[in-house]
């Protein structure tokens, strides 16, 4: 974990744990500066290239996640940080995938052939970040995720230089049924978005209701592209379910909370991590998610602003530079920043910017970090800790934890 006083990576007591086992193992990682996987461009900085949807499909929290990058890196670079013998700084090589997999891909290998990056970061939807983790296999460069759903990892055999920051699509659904069955909601649907995103959540959140004893009601899918979401939202709220989970990313999120209102349902709406943004507390939307409840990493909100800690004072840092720099907070969960934290760490205790040792490193990392935590091994690229999620809900227009 990255300590902003002195620039060099804080480790925890698991973290420390990690690093003796790596100590243990650096054998099969090699010494301090041999390289084990192809030759960088740079041999002083570490390079990281972020292909992200700054438009297009996930623009919504791809732009987040840029923005993120970019204050982590004035964090990072204030004092640098130790590898080896070395004081190193962060270069970012940030790129528009325009949410386009093809398009995606083709810019993983060039940042990976022509940058010579020494990691990926990015892919706000499943789609984007499995183009960029067949090439991060491909060319041997770790990749960090920022995509939700599950299967990303999986095989973990063909994905062993993929990682994952974001929140399992399992605990997000056992997160929500919980909160469902807190609140004494015997019947609820499912209004899910298009591609694996939807789909992680239809399987997850029907098998996590079942085992709340909660009835499921309708399972709608919504449409693909930018269509009427009125015929999806009527088929939502047939048998007035008491709640409905919209499983879908921002903007779609805030697009069929209105739709559902529109329909007249009068019940409680619940969100995945994915639909927390800026967009969603829009002025068109604000009546239709008064009230609503999301599922979301504890750092989300101006919760943050009253811890303590190391982590408290980072995270009220961030959100002051993010109001400073682009006006408002409302809602960002920075695991882009955790990504660069968890690629920070790992070159540091393996005194090297070399792929091959980052991915072995990344493999035996520990971190709290500002949106949640981690424990990464060999058999568990990610994600997020499920005890890293909070209840929130919406009022007057701003996300707050719930007791």
């Amino acid at each position: 974990m990255l300590n902003r006083t002195v620039g060099v990576p804080t480790i925890t007591r698991r973290g420390l744990l990690v690093a003796t086992a790596s100590a243990l193992t650096v054998a099969a990682c090699g010494t301090d500066d041999e390289p084990t996987g192809p030759r960088t461009a740079s041999v002083t900085d570490l390079v990281v290239g972020g292909v992200l949807e700054r438009t297009g499909t996930g623009s919504a929290m791809g732009e987040l996640q840029a923005r993120a990058l970019e204050l982590f890196q004035a964090q990072v670079n204030a004092d640098g940080f130790q590898v080896g013998q070395q004081r190193r700084k962060l270069q970012l090589k940030i790129v528009d995938s325009g949410g386009d997999p093809a398009k995606a891909g083709e810019l993983a290998r060039q940042l990976a052939t022509q940058e010579g990056v020494n990691a990926f970061i990015g892919g706000t939807v499943p789609e984007t970040s499995t183009a960029i983790s067949d090439v991060a296999q491909e060319l041997q460069v770790p990749f960090l995720s920022l995509a939700s759903a599950d299967d990303i990892l999986t095989p973990i055999t063909s994905r062993t230089y993929t990682f994952k920051v974001t929140p399992d699509a399992r605990d997000v659904a056992q997160a929500l049924s919980t909160e469902v069955k807190r609140q004494k909601i015997a019947k609820a649907s499912i209004l899910a978005g298009t591609g694996r995103h939807g789909d992680a959540g239809v399987r997850h959140t029907g098998s996590a209701l079942s085992g709340q004893d909660i009835t499921l009601g309708t399972t709608t899918r919504l449409p693909a592209g930018d269509q009427d979401f009125t015929a999806a939202a009527a088929e939502a709220v047939k048998g007035r379910p008491g709640a409905v989970i919209i499983w879908a990313m921002s903007p779609d999120a805030g697009k069929a909370a209105r739709a559902i209102r529109a329909a007249g349902f009068t019940g409680k709406l619940f969100f995945p991590p994915e639909a927390v943004t800026e967009e969603t507390l829009s002025s068109e939307n604000a009546d239709a998610v008064e009230g609503a409840y999301a599922i979301s990493p504890g750092s989300l909100g101006a919760s943050s602003l009253t811890e303590t800690g190391n982590e408290g004072q980072r995270r009220r840092d961030l959100i002051r530079r993010y109001v400073t720099e682009y006006g408002s907070f409302k809602g960002f969960a920075p695991y882009a920043g955790d990504g660069i934290s968890l690629l920070v760490q790992a070159a540091y205790l393996a005194k090297s910017i070399d792929r091959g040792r980052l991915r072995a490193y990344l493999e035996r990392s520990t971190l709290e970090g500002m949106a949640g935590a981690y424990a990464l091994t060999t058999i568990r690229h990610g994600g997020m800790e499920a005890g890293s999620l909070g209840v929130f809900t919406v009022n007057l227009n701003a996300w707050v934890r719930t007791a």
